[in-house]
């Protein structure tokens, strides 16, 4: 069987055992979600309260927003971005090396440099890699328009590639103000790609470069891929004929997948979405096994900390939780978990982690973690109890798990300390360490594992082909899961990284589990 052949049974001619049905929201329920409202965008206005607070005395070398205009990406080790570059990307004119200039980067002429990190990426990232090759020649995605919204990153960047490689049509834009790498983006351009990302947008930037992703001559999306809703968000509101033409949507994030459900239940989703972030490959890899390396590296790299002896409290024992908690116990850290969910809260005492709420240790912890996909987890109160020197991050999507508004009042002074780390400070000479303005740590301070993306955007493309080459009327405007084939398939091709040898069922065996000898192996109930 030729490699293609294989990709194409794989997507049209799924097992008879895989259910298609629509699944239930995982979040359905929960008490202290976001509102009905919830796909209203929660981030924060910083632009607006910045030259009030700059005529405070107390205010001393930055602006609320002056990380904003930071160009320097601590997920970029070429040290070619400038810092000293402060004029908009909007208000320069630039082309790349053929004459194109449909595309709004920090710098075109840095591109060297992120193609570097890209060819450095692609060796760490087999699957996605490996489906690029299989796929090639057949073209599954041959005139599919994707809007993209993700962060933009040397990993990413392998899968935008390998998209067009597939057949793809793309423009993309960043779904997070600070985690973009200016010089992949600049790579990206260069290959011809149209791309509306920086590191340090404004507010304005952010909506300006999505929608400059979506509304293009012509140009008509049919596909999708969000991380967080915001490109979904801003097609539904302000471009609703153009949205009803889009044949699905690939959603990688707790946040977006939330918002969708939403959509769905008040009947506003015109069209079929792919959950990914439920897909297990997703959960499993990047939620939990990612975290567990990169919030280490995110906290070492911002903040130098030593581990051992540290006490930490983390909001939130899902598998982002989980993933942190492991690693920081196993720095030496006395770790500390709230929740409200009890079988998440069953499972951190099963771990050996002490189940608290956040007031009863606050005063005494070294380290807070929020990682709920929640709001107001980590408020001003909690804050102010804070002891000196406490280091406040978030691992969640959202900006909205700290309360980041309720600290730009004149009593406070913010004092840049690097990039992507302030000191906020108390009248009385108190100062928290926060990181990122509460955005996500891992990506806006440090990076994530190459394969473990790998992993994850071998998901996000197959999921893009699932739903670009669905027949009529086997998709409904609903919410799906990824089909358990494909789940097994991402981790397949990744297996010969380690050596890995599969034992194969015989006749027999198959026979007695009542199962297909190719697979699936689990049915869409089980819980890894």
């Amino acid at each position: 069987m030729s490699e293609s052949i294989e990709i194409r049974t794989i997507i049209s001619n799924r097992n008879s055992q895989v259910s298609d049905s629509p699944v239930t929201d995982p979040a359905a329920g929960s008490k202290g979600l976001e509102g009905s409202n919830a796909f209203v965008c929660q981030r924060s206005k910083l632009e607006t309260k910045t030259s009030a607070l700059k005529k405070s005395s107390r205010y001393r070398s930055r602006s609320l927003s002056a990380s904003s205009t930071d160009s320097y990406s601590s997920a970029s080790y070429t040290g070619s971005s400038s810092d000293d570059d402060n004029v908009s990307p909007r208000e320069k004119v630039q082309t790349n090396s053929s004459g194109n200039s449909d595309f709004c980067v920090r710098n075109i002429t840095q591109h060297a440099f992120g193609r570097r990190e890209i060819e450095i990426a692609e060796q760490e990232m087999p699957g996605i890699m490996a489906l690029r090759k299989r796929a090639a020649d057949d073209k599954p995605l041959k005139n599919a328009k994707i809007v993209g919204c993700t962060h933009i990153n040397a990993q990413t960047a392998v899968l935008i590639e390998t998209l067009a490689a597939l057949g793809a049509n793309l423009r993309w834009a960043a779904c997070n103000i600070y985690s973009t790498q200016n010089e992949v983006a600049a790579a990206l351009a260069e290959a011809g790609f149209s791309m509306f990302a920086w590191r340090g947008e404004t507010e304005e930037d952010f909506w300006w470069c999505i929608d400059k992703c979506v509304n293009a001559e012509n140009w008509q999306p049919n596909m999708i891929l969000d991380d967080g809703g915001d490109a979904t968000h801003l097609m539904l509101k302000k471009y609703p004929v153009m949205f009803k033409m889009i044949k699905g949507i690939v959603e990688e994030s707790v946040t977006g997948v939330h918002r969708l459900y939403q959509l769905s239940k008040g009947g506003k989703l015109t069209v079929p979405a792919m959950n990914v972030n439920d897909s297990v490959t997703k959960t499993k890899y990047d939620n939990l096994y990612s975290c567990r390396e990169s919030i280490i590296d995110s906290l070492k790299r911002s903040t130098d900390v030593m581990f051992g002896g540290k006490q930490v409290i983390i909001c939130g024992y899902g598998e982002v939780g989980k993933g942190c908690s492991q690693a920081l116990k196993g720095f030496g850290c006395v770790v500390y978990v709230t929740e409200i969910d009890p079988i998440c809260a069953l499972q951190a005492c099963m771990d050996g982690f002490r189940v608290i709420k956040i007031n009863e240790v606050i005063r005494n912890v070294d380290i807070v973690i929020s990682a709920t996909g929640n709001k107001n987890v980590v408020t001003r109160e909690h804050m102010d109890k804070m002891k000196n020197g406490c280091i406040v991050c978030n691992m969640g999507h959202s900006n909205t798990e700290i309360d980041i508004n309720s600290l730009r009042t004149p009593d406070l002074t913010w004092e840049k300390v690097r990039s992507q780390v302030d000191h906020v400070i108390w009248p009385d000479g108190k100062r928290i360490i926060l990181l990122a303005e509460g955005r996500l740590v891992n990506l806006s301070c440090s990076s994530l594992p190459s394969f473990v993306v790998s992993i994850t955007s071998a998901t996000q493309a197959l999921a893009l082909i699932e739903l670009f080459n669905a027949p009529p009327g086997r998709y409904k405007s609903d919410v799906y899961l990824l089909p358990k084939k494909m789940d097994e398939y991402v981790a397949s091709l990744h297996l010969p990284t380690f050596d890995a040898h599969l034992t194969e069922l015989t006749d027999e065996q198959a026979k007695y589990m009542g199962l297909n000898k190719a697979g699936p192996f689990k049915p869409n109930y089980y819980r890894y």
